[in-house]
């Protein structure tokens, strides 16, 4: 039996990018023993998770090549991005009305930007197993 989802984030500065889950998003972590002068190699737990599947041409679709996408998703996106800019988040867009959600897109370290939005849409991440 499945018993989680693991995402990955390829990163040019893993530091970085690891410092900003740790210290701005703040979210808990395990770090396995590392060698004296290697990089802590840290796994964040990142709450509860969903999985949507979009179509890439047709109806509905977004003509776009297959790809994978992190989406981080929160019940007050103005709240949220107060409390992230706060411990030193940047965002590189406005929030904008999609129809399945307020968007906007945030800075990481390293990293491609990833989407932060409030949800529109009926959620799964708090079903009952």
């Amino acid at each position: 039996m499945i018993s989680a989802l693991h995402t990955l984030i390829y990163s040019d500065d893993a530091p970085a990018t690891r410092a900003f889950f740790r210290d701005v998003l703040q979210w808990p972590f395990v770090s396995d023993e590392v060698p004296e002068g290697e990089p802590e190699w840290l796994i964040f737990q990142s709450g509860p998770s969903e999985l949507g599947v979009h179509p890439t041409t047709g109806e509905g679709g977004f003509h776009a090549p297959k790809h994978h996408s992190i989406s981080l998703l929160c019940d007050d996106l103005a709240a949220t991005m107060d409390d992230l800019r706060s411990r030193g988040a940047e965002f590189t867009t406005e929030p904008v009305d999609r129809g399945f959600g307020i968007v906007v897109f945030m800075a990481v370290p390293g990293a491609d930007d990833v989407m932060l939005y409030e949800p529109r849409h009926t959620v799964a991440h708090n079903l009952d197993s």
